[in-house]
This record gives structure tokens, sequence and C-alpha cells, in this order.
């Protein structure tokens, strides 16, 4: 174990993440016959298969799973070391990695894209995790730096700072039924079916709370686990949804969705910047966290201000 390198923990953990050799030299800049020679050099020094290999399927081996915990631990810990010093040096450099909800795609880049032209030398690395859990591991493993979500988790130590409303919706195609009501009350809307996100999912838990609240049952038709594909779904008729306004502007433009009116909607929560207290931010992700929290209020509210008159207070 003396001669392991932390160029060859790279190259294992970015195999794994892949089970590709090929997928991981494309994502780390080389040859796959280099990325070969580092797992082989590594498997020697821990005398222990990482992998098993046939013909092009790659997977881990019992010891390969094990290990994976312990270079994803020994890589956090050597980013955290790197990002103390980059703030003695106040260096605004390097790379950092910004983890986010689906739902936050539809404005983040937006957002870095102006962020980057402010920061020419920080460069930036996106993970879309596919729900709200999928995230938060990815923020306590320190696969992130900063982390974009709606509601933050309890479960571990984390700084969540609010930067901007989040608005959800209930949505139906346009000629639909629903709409004829004009603004309709939670009870009669529960008599269409609903198409919902997965359990899993922040904009599931938050209607599943609405229900509860207002001590109405959910008539659930289906769930679907990307808000691309409840889109289609509702514009082809096969019921009502709920969802984050900043998913459905594109639609609500072209007159492909419309709002259903409901009472005491749109349900407004709050977009939150987090980290990991017990790990320290580099300048480069203190630019951000800084940037998020002056500029992200003002972007989303233009975004809104045609659908919903102007602008949400953050503290409703």
């Amino acid at each position: 174990m003396k001669t392991v390198t932390f160029r060859q923990l790279r190259v294992f953990t970015e195999v794994a993440r892949h089970l590709s050799f090929v997928r991981a030299a494309e994502a780390l800049h080389l040859t796959p016959p280099a990325v070969t020679m580092q797992v082989k050099e590594l498997e020697s020094a821990i005398e222990l298969p990482l992998f098993d290999r046939e013909g092009r399927k790659v997977s881990l081996t019992t010891a390969g799973e094990y290990f994976l915990v312990y270079a994803k631990r020994l890589l956090s810990t050597l980013k955290e070391a790197d990002d103390a010093m980059a703030r003695f040096r106040k260096v605004e450099s390097g790379v950092l990695s910004v983890g986010m909800v689906g739902t936050a795609k539809y404005f983040v880049p937006q957002l870095l894209a102006r962020f980057r032209i402010e920061h020419p030398g920080i460069e930036l690395k996106l993970q879309v995790g596919a729900n709200r859990e999928q995230l938060v591991a990815l923020l306590q493993q320190g696969e992130v730096d900063l982390a974009i979500m709606g509601r933050p988790p309890r479960e571990m130590a984390t700084r969540a700072e609010p930067f901007a409303a989040h608005p959800h919706v209930f949505i139906a195609p346009p000629g639909h039924p629903v709409l004829a009501q004009g603004r309709t009350t939670l009870s009669e809307l529960a008599s269409y079916p609903l198409i919902a996100r997965e359990p899993a999912s922040g904009t599931r838990a938050l209607m599943d709370r609405f229900f509860q609240e207002h001590r109405v049952e959910l008539r659930i038709a289906m769930e679907m686990p990307s808000n691309e594909t409840i889109k289609q779904a509702v514009m082809a008729g096969m019921g009502l949804s709920f969802l984050s306004l900043h998913t459905i502007g594109l639609e609500l433009r072209c007159g492909l969705l419309e709002l259903v009116h409901v009472e005491n909607a749109p349900i407004v929560r709050t977009w939150n910047i987090v980290h990991m207290q017990s790990r320290l931010l580099s300048p480069a992700a203190e630019a951000l966290r800084y940037f998020m929290l002056e500029h992200g209020e003002a972007h989303l509210a233009e975004h809104d201000r045609p659908w919903l008159g102007g602008r949400i207070d953050l503290n409703r």
C-alpha cells in the first residue's frame, strides 16, 4: 500500500464510476492503455483484483467495492487540504464541483455562464442528481463542493442559505375541463388523475405534504422519474401534474401547458445553496456562493414575473 499514488486513486474511482476503461480514459483525457496500466499498478500494490473483466464488461470485485469507499475518502481529504491552502493563497482558480437537483438545470447553467465571465480562472464541473436523495449522497461523500437544491438535508450537518423563491404549480393541457372552472379547490382538483414524481423526489414530497395539510386524498394515476416525461404526458392529456414553475417556462410561453389556479397555490419554497459544515470552502466555492446569493433571486424573479405577476417574498 505504500506505493499507492493519488493519481492511481483518481483513475480507479473514475473507472468505478463509469464501469468502463474507455469512458474513464475520455473523462481523464488519457489513453485507455494508460488507464489500464494505472489500475494494474494499483492492484499490484494492494495485491488484490479490484475489477472483474469479461470482454468489454467491467464490474467491481468485493474488494474493489470496499476499496472504493476509502479511495473516495482519501481524495476528498486531499481536496479539503487543497481548498484550505487555497484560502491562504486567496486564489480563485482550480476545479469547482457543483451539484444540483434535476429541476435546477433549467436555470443554473445561465447563472454559471455569468459566473464564468467574472471568474475565468475557475473550471466548473456540474453533477446533476436524478433526485434529491442522490444529490444528498454526492454532498455527503464529498463528490460536490456546493449543492443547489430545494429542501436542505436534515440528516447531516450542512449550511443551507436561501437565495431565491421556488414556486410550485399545478399544470394542465390547454382545453382541459379544470381550466374552465377558473380558480378551483384542492378537493375538486383531486377528482382528476395526477401524474407525480417518484417518492424520492423533493417535488413529490412537497406535493404529498400539501395534500396532507389540507386533508385531501391524492389520486395518483402514475409516477415518473423525470420532469420532461411528466410534461410530455400532461401535454398528451394523460392527467394533471404538480411541478416547479422553473421547469415549464418554455411550455407556458408556447401555449403547450397552462397553469391551474388552485386555492392556496402556488406553493412557494426556496432554492438553497448548501455545503457541508465540516468542509472548508475554497476561494472558488466562496466566490460562487456569494454570486448565487447576490444574483440568484433577481434572475429567477425575472423568469417568474410573467406567470405570477411579480416578485415573490422569500420570507412568505
